[in-house]
């Protein structure tokens, strides 16, 4: 079935290691791109935005009636969120074709679109990093260390998670993250006159001290936010990633300018859960007064700590194939330090290709799984 004329869906085609029946896949919420997978080759539609629109959604809903007009799909892929519109649609066409439909987890599927670029079958490691994926457990994750083959995925471990005072808002102020790392860290007197220009602030220790009222996860990108904060660079949010923009242009401006700085030997803690606590580097910038040098600090470190962490998995596990993914791949300083570091350990590192390593690249990983299931004979009409 040649599907390759339509015109949504006439980007290069990505050449697949499996082959497999012909799945689509709806991709996530975020710069949502539909895929479609059959006989060894992947195409990706256009990306039409966010779904936090009527117009984003019915552009979506048009994208998945194209498809159809190359046939009926074996099975439908989703993200595991089931509020997303985007699973919504999934599943309800997959009822309408009486396929399975099959919930794909967020960051199973961004390290799954690596693989599937770079043409590794798997089993490797996987480092998903950004700003929110729902896990399997039901909480927020954005900062994991997987280890990926096939449908199937491990999760070896996480970021420390961090409260999120004020739930979605604390993704929108950085301020927010900031004086949750100062809380944790036993400062939570500092909150109120550090960011009294926020109206919140006088309260928000309060808020803090009920952790019930405050769901944790385990984001990079949330990380990021409480770095900005700590620094001043971004209290609050005018735009997406903002946060994350501004230290990364302050940190290159530090770096260009020949100040390099080593990585903070004691900047991070990795437990025997196999998570990673960037703790230490989060207060030592809650000290310090160069914003700039402050971002250098936060890069190089957490490039050495993700790097350290991964290479403590390689360890336990044996595997030597390490998959970088996620939106926070973005920021060139963290994934060319980080690719680098983790070669100079003799590793293979997989990097994001001509798609995104964020959310629009994600359908692909989606598609990946689903013929994964479908050739191992694991799923049925739902």
């Amino acid at each position: 079935m040649n599907f390759s004329d339509l015109p949504p869906f006439a980007a290069p085609a990505i050449p697949l290691a499996l082959a497999g029946p012909p799945v689509f896949a709806f991709g996530a919420w975020f710069k949502n791109a539909l895929c479609r997978a059959q006989d060894g080759v992947a195409l990706m539609s256009e990306t039409v935005g966010d779904l936090d629109s009527p117009e984003a959604c019915k552009r979506m809903d048009a994208l998945a009636e194209a498809l159809l007009a190359s046939g009926a799909p074996a099975a439908i892929a989703h993200d595991l969120h089931p509020d997303f519109h985007s699973s919504r649609r999934a599943c309800e066409l997959a009822a309408r074709l009486g396929v399975p439909a099959i919930p794909v987890q967020h960051h199973h599927a961004h390290v799954a679109a690596v693989l599937a670029e770079n043409g590794h079958p798997g089993p490797a490691l996987g480092l998903a990093l950004d700003g929110v994926g729902l896990g399997t457990d039901g909480t927020a994750w954005g900062g994991e260390l997987l280890s990926v083959e096939g449908a199937s995925f491990e999760r070896l471990g996480h970021l420390a998670p961090l409260p999120l005072a004020g739930g979605d808002r604390a993704a929108r102020e950085p301020w927010r993250m900031a004086a949750a790392v100062l809380h944790r860290a036993g400062r939570a007197d500092e909150i109120a006159s550090r960011f009294a220009a926020q109206p919140a602030a006088a309260m928000l220790a309060q808020l803090l001290d009920r952790a019930a009222l405050c769901p944790r996860t385990s984001s990079l990108g949330r990380v990021f936010d409480a770095a900005a904060g700590l620094l001043d660079l971004c209290p609050v949010m005018q735009f997406e990633a903002e946060a994350a923009i501004a230290l990364e242009r302050a940190a290159a401006g530090y770096l260009d300018r020949g100040g390099d700085l080593p990585a903070e030997a004691d900047g991070w803690i990795i437990d025997g859960a196999g998570r990673l606590d960037l703790m230490p580097l989060l207060v030592a910038l809650a000290d310090e007064p160069d914003a700039a040098r402050g971002a250098a600090r936060f890069h190089v470190t957490l490039a050495t700590a993700l790097a350290d962490w991964i290479a403590q998995a390689v360890a336990r596990t044996g595997l030597d194939v390490v998959a970088l993914s996620g939106g926070c791949l973005h920021n060139r300083i963290l994934s060319q330090r980080l690719g680098a570091a983790l070669r100079e350990r003799g590793l293979t590192v997989l990097e994001a290709q001509h798609l995104s390593p964020g959310d629009a690249g994600l359908a692909l990983g989606q598609a990946w799984v689903a013929i994964h299931h479908l050739m191992a004979g694991e799923c049925r009409a739902s």
